[in-house]
């Protein structure tokens, strides 16, 4: 294998099965992207601008939208401008970025998942000591806790994988993927390290899912009790269950993909799969807390209705 250590630039070659489709796939995707931007930001300006919704619940649904915007941004941009390019690529630094744009926002979301599940069994099973437990202070901390530690985690991920000597450039991908630049290293010894610090992130995130398991159990042992836990629970716990299953089976079947997946199927459908954490959590997350969360819906209807007047 010819070795080209010094990249300059990425070929991302999974988007070559495109090329018949580009059109009509460009168009789609501009409009999915368009209803993602929309529908987050709807339920961001709607949390800022009601003081009603000014509480730890509503705050922390406003982060995870955030994070819905920050990670498509990450994506859908470039891949729209590659469609329009008869060679798409993306050069060294970009593809560093996106890489960590594309894992911050994943670890950001199972992040936010964790601290909104503490909230709602907090909210539930020790409501007596909610206002004292989920202080200002407190859900400051939560909330950079969600974002820093992602970034953190993954400033020492990319930064080591920018030190591999590469032999090759051609991404399989239709974007740029951490783990996929580390398989082009020209020696395996030198991505002991990038493997051991993936290892202890997979372990750190897989904490949260258990983490979110045990909340979970608790809060519907709480409100099997209880006819009004039981009516909280689906208000504000259905929403979040939904928004977490998803994401999680979506991320687990990407990750075990990336990693032990075969490559002999067409790659239409690995793309397909690739993307999925991209495609389902952004545009299903503000529609399911949009029509489920009471406040939320009426204050859209408020609005709906009120400028109909």
């Amino acid at each position: 294998m010819e070795n080209v250590s010094v990249v300059r630039v990425f070929t991302l070659s999974g988007i070559n099965e495109t090329t018949n489709y580009k059109l009509a796939i460009f168009s789609i995707t501009l409009l999915y992207y368009c209803m993602i931007q929309f529908f987050n930001i709807s339920i961001i300006a709607i949390i800022i601008l009601d003081e009603d919704l000014h509480e730890p619940m509503y705050i922390l649904l406003c982060s995870f939208c955030v994070n819905g915007l920050y990670g498509t941004t990450g994506f859908y941009p470039k891949f729209l401008l590659d469609l329009l390019s008869p060679a798409p690529e993306n050069s060294y630094a970009g593809c560093l970025l996106q890489a960590f744009v594309m894992y911050s926002f994943a670890c950001c979301e199972m992040s936010n998942l964790a601290v909104m599940a503490y909230d709602r069994y907090l909210a539930i099973c020790r409501p007596l000591h909610y206002h004292s437990l989920m202080s200002k202070r407190r859900l400051s901390q939560l909330v950079c806790f969600s974002w820093l530690t992602p970034f953190f985690f993954f400033s020492i991920n990319v930064g080591l994988t920018s030190r591999l000597k590469l032999c090759g450039a051609n991404l399989q991908k239709l974007f740029c993927v951490n783990w996929v630049i580390v398989k082009l290293a020209c020696s395996d010894a030198d991505t002991f390290s990038n493997q051991a610090v993936s290892y202890i992130i997979i372990l750190f995130y897989f904490f949260h899912g258990v983490f979110v398991i045990w909340t979970y159990m608790h809060i519907i042992r709480t409100c099997v009790r209880s006819k009004d836990d039981s009516r909280k629970f689906m208000q504000t716990c259905v929403p979040h269950f939904i928004s977490m299953t998803t994401f999680i089976v979506v991320i687990v079947f990407d990750l075990m993909y990336m990693r032990f997946g075969s490559t002999d199927l067409p790659q239409g459908l690995q793309n397909f799969i690739a993307i999925e954490f991209l495609l389902i959590p952004p545009l299903l997350n503000p529609l399911i807390y949009g029509f489920k969360l009471t406040k939320i819906r009426n204050r859209i209807l408020s609005l709906i209705y009120g400028g109909r007047k």
